[in-house]
């Protein structure tokens, strides 16, 4: 609790900051000087959910070597060791028991991000497709994809990945129409931006950060008058 009291502190802090920003009235340095730091907060939740899910997979899996490789693979990748924890995580990804092999390919998904987005996009595009992992976390790459996508690729390319996941019915819509109206905001598209950050603030189950975010933008669209009637 005490540690998600800090990310909603953090989040606070940064929204205000970004409404000073709005003061000046300078709307395209305040993508440039936030965009990263905002999909940064929104994907926590999406990595909040991996961690849930992926817990409860790896609880419900049978004991095996294959965890302790997986708990020594993470270890290496805290400590910065990145082509090592990378070279076990593939052995798992080959030769894992159970449950390991996929949540290995999910890990080295994330440290692909760092150096290879689109490697990284296509590993967890094809997590998603895969029908032997389980819905939840197939659903959790899919959304994986499209934040970093939001930076390097087209609108049309996050919607193919996180509209689906925007429906009434989804877990993951909150995280699924803030990555979707990130998208849009980024490509000036502030109508559509506008429509998925309303279909925020119009759900009473949005998270409060989501909730918060959406409505930052809002008045940020607001304050630009740059909107289409």
């Amino acid at each position: 609790a005490r540690a998600g009291q800090g990310m909603v502190n953090q989040d606070d802090s940064f929204i205000r900051e970004v409404n000073d920003e709005l003061r000046s009235d300078q709307m395209r340095l305040v993508w440039r000087r936030f965009g990263r730091i905002l999909i940064g907060l929104a994907v926590l939740i999406v990595l909040g959910t991996i961690g849930k899910v992926s817990y409860e997979y790896w609880r419900d899996s049978e004991a095996s070597a294959a965890g302790d490789d997986f708990l020594a693979a993470l270890t290496l990748a805290r400590e910065g060791k990145k082509e090592e924890a990378l070279a076990a995580l593939t052995n798992l990804e080959k030769d894992g028991f159970g449950s390991y092999p996929v949540l290995a390919r999910m890990r080295s998904a994330s440290l692909l991000a760092e150096t290879d987005v689109q490697g990284a996009v296509n590993a967890f595009t094809a997590i998603s497709k895969d029908t032997s992992v389980p819905q939840a976390l197939r659903d959790a790459a899919r959304l994986r994809a499209a934040y970093l996508l939001v930076d390097t690729g087209t609108y049309d390319q996050v919607s193919a990945e996180a509209e689906q996941l925007a429906t009434p019915q989804s877990a993951l819509r909150h995280s699924a129409r803030e990555v979707l109206g990130l998208s849009a905001f980024k490509h000036e598209d502030f109508a559509r931006a506008k429509e998925w950050f309303d279909a925020i603030l119009a759900d009473s189950e949005s998270p409060r950060n989501v909730a918060n975010r959406a409505q930052m933008l809002l008045d940020l669209i607001a304050a630009s008058g740059k909107l289409s009637s």
